[in-house]
């Protein structure tokens, strides 16, 4: 089982975001039984505060279900807990290498790293863009997951090929 934790600064808008969307696209895919998919934050200001409204909104335009997310901290056993820690941004990587104490089995990434323009999901906070966060985190989590079938990472009931 691939077990993914995608993290942004208050685990209320962009990490959530990416967390449903990619459960998703599993459950689309019918491979809900090889993956865990979470969130996750980097502060503690929103710990217990549900999805941001416009977030949940945004989401529930796609179809996308997210009752009963609450915003959690990152702590440093997520490390040994999950396969990949996605961040959103820049800042979200530096704060995950400090609270996990590193990254010694490179684990961690940016979620725009598996795109063709690597850089930092539009952060909606400020500029109340939720289409621009929604086209990053689309496209950002269909690419992992399609990385993840081409590499055989997961998907132990799949037959293997070897081309």
């Amino acid at each position: 089982m691939m077990r993914i934790l995608f993290v942004c600064h208050g685990n209320i808008c962009r990490s959530p975001m990416a967390e449903f969307v990619m459960k998703d696209l599993v459950r689309k895919a019918g491979l809900e039984k090889d993956f865990l998919i979470e969130s996750a934050a980097t502060s503690t200001e929103e710990i217990g505060n549900p999805v941001y409204p416009p977030a949940r909104r945004k989401l529930a335009e796609h179809g996308i279900n997210c009752t009963g997310k609450t915003a959690r901290q990152l702590q440093n056993d997520d490390y040994e807990e999950y396969d990949l820690l996605i961040g959103m941004d820049q800042t979200n990587l530096r704060n995950m290498y400090r609270i996990c104490g590193g990254d010694f089995e490179g684990k961690m990434h940016l979620l725009m790293e598996y795109t063709d323009h690597p850089g930092d999901v539009a952060d909606p906070w400020y500029t109340d863009d939720f289409d621009a966060t929604w086209r990053d985190v689309e496209e950002g989590c269909q690419r992992l997951l399609n990385c993840l079938r081409k590499e055989r990472i997961v998907l132990p009931h799949e037959s293997k090929r070897y081309d």
